[in-house]
């Protein structure tokens, strides 16, 4: 139980009806869980109007109301709060309700187009590994040390979120590693938390469905760094031409990385094979299982992230030596006579790219790229001309096919993806199968031994959403199983 008056701690308040002297049981901005004493948040979404629901929370126990338009009709056993912006109260709403354990963390918050999932999970990976306990907050899962807990976004609403970052501080976390995604910077769910230090991989084509241009999209992922406090660090890949200006109005303190410029922190690619990268960091030569360029950024991005922390650099460089692949990034398995089967999240033109430009420079002269590409429903349609030309070009053949079509016709994605080929179509090279699963299957089929087959676009993702419902659907497995039963079930490696 809180009282009120210390939940409202930090939120601009308009007008107030009623006591703050009351005890708060819970706090939530879904009316169906709301339950005795507790504070409704009346949150505007982009389906929802929590308005709509005041009532509902009344009755299933409400006893204050935070809104941005008071009811016309005021009941007298309810304390109202008039704010502003109720997605941004409900943030600090929640941290103070669970005491603001952000400041008793060391919150690390990584951002970006690509990279967010690796560097988090490799950072979580080593810090568990140096013997600290640790929270990882991604897109595939959350965890506390060994505790796994499934995520459903990138960045969980505010509320889930200080629920997980308080449990971290309750089990003696010493770090916790986040994802922040542009949505959740610009839907004010990451606000109130205190960040000690803030990473941007890169910033390229993605999510202008939703930031409707590409200026709106980087000025989202800069809000997060000009937010950053002074004591705070921010660390830049320069090497992305909106590096710099990325921490351009930032308070922390500046560090840069780079494969290509001077930079705090440098790394030179020696060998890039599929068995992994032969690397010099900092002027130490590293053997890492990982695979390609854009690994070696996100590697860099990890040594430099634990040097800041106070590491020592060369049980850091150890360990980052032994760190694995993140499941579904460039995530693969290769059979007894030498197929390669390669799943990746790529699921915007540059991750697509880099990928493909990872697999052509450690082909064998002969090897016969095999690429599965599709694209997500209801999300940027500008992108999917844009990823078919990149894999067109890149790819020996071509299979488009279904991603996540979720309320889209996906014989109309995939039209969409074909005007990005249609003047130069070779019709030899190019299959649309809109069935994925028959998609893979087909490009097994077309595999002769020392050819890289990519499936790309879901990577981790165990399901495909479809018109609402995700029904389960797992890239490596079916890979796995189709190529089982096509080598007479040898064993995949």
């Amino acid at each position: 139980m809180k009282l009120l008056k210390n939940i409202l701690r930090n939120i601009k308040t308009i007008k107030i009806t009623g006591p703050v002297n009351i005890e708060i049981s819970s706090v939530n901005f879904d009316s169906r869980k709301i339950a005795d004493k507790s504070l409704f948040i009346a949150v505007r979404g982009t389906k929802t109007d929590g308005h709509n629901f005041i009532s509902q929370a009344i009755k299933n126990g409400a006893i204050a109301i935070v809104c941005e338009n008071l009811p016309e009709n005021l009941k007298n056993n309810i304390t109202y709060i008039k704010v502003k912006n109720t997605s941004l109260a409900l943030a600090y709403i929640a941290s103070n309700f669970y005491d603001n354990p952000s400041y008793k963390i060391k919150l690390i918050g990584v951002t970006g187009t690509n990279g967010k999932t690796t560097i988090v999970t490799l950072l979580y990976n080593l810090f568990r590994s140096l013997g600290y306990n640790t929270g990882l907050i991604s897109t595939i899962n959350n965890k506390i040390n060994d505790k796994e807990i499934k995520s459903t976004l990138t960045t969980p609403d505010a509320l889930q979120l200080n629920t997980l970052i308080e449990e971290m501080v309750t089990n003696n976390c010493s770090y916790c590693f986040m994802e922040i995604s542009s949505h959740s910077i610009s839907q004010n769910r990451i606000a109130g938390l205190n960040f000690t230090g803030g990473i941007f991989t890169n910033i390229t084509h993605d999510h202008l469905d939703f930031h409707k241009t590409f200026d709106n999209y980087l000025k989202t992922k800069k809000m997060f760094f000009d937010n950053l406090p002074n004591i705070a660090f921010a660390l830049t890949n320069i090497d992305d031409k909106n590096g710099n200006i990325i921490l351009q109005n930032t308070k922390a303190k500046k560090y840069t990385y780079s494969l290509t410029h001077i930079a705090d922190f440098k790394t030179k690619i020696i060998e890039n094979q599929i068995s992994g990268l032969h690397l010099n960091i900092d002027g130490n030569d590293i053997w890492c299982k990982l695979v390609g360029r854009f690994n070696a950024y996100n590697l860099l991005a990890i040594y430099a992230t634990a040097a800041i922390l106070g590491k020592n650099k060369l049980d850091v460089l150890t360990a980052i030596s032994n760190l694995n692949h993140v499941q579904g990034r460039f995530d693969f398995i290769k059979t007894p006579d030498n197929i390669i089967a390669i799943v990746d999240y790529a699921h915007t033109p540059d991750a697509l790219k880099n990928v493909l430009n990872t697999i052509c420079e450690i082909k064998n002269k002969n090897t016969q790229i095999i690429s599965v590409v599709g694209a997500g429903g209801d999300r940027d349609k500008t992108k999917r001309p844009v990823m078919a030309k990149i894999a067109y070009e890149k790819s020996d053949k071509l299979i488009l096919t279904s991603d996540n079509p979720r309320s889209e016709n996906p014989e109309t994605i995939i039209n969409d993806m074909e005007k990005g080929i249609k003047d130069n179509q070779d019709n030899n090279k190019v299959i649309s199968i809109t069935n994925r699963k028959q998609a893979i299957k087909t490009a097994c089929a077309l595999a002769q031994s020392g050819d890289i087959i990519l499936i790309a676009g879901k990577g981790h993702e165990k399901y495909q959403e479809i018109n609402g419902v995700k029904y389960p659907f797992d890239d490596k497995q079916i890979l796995k199983d189709i190529l089982l039963n096509n080598k007479d079930k040898k064993k995949i490696s």
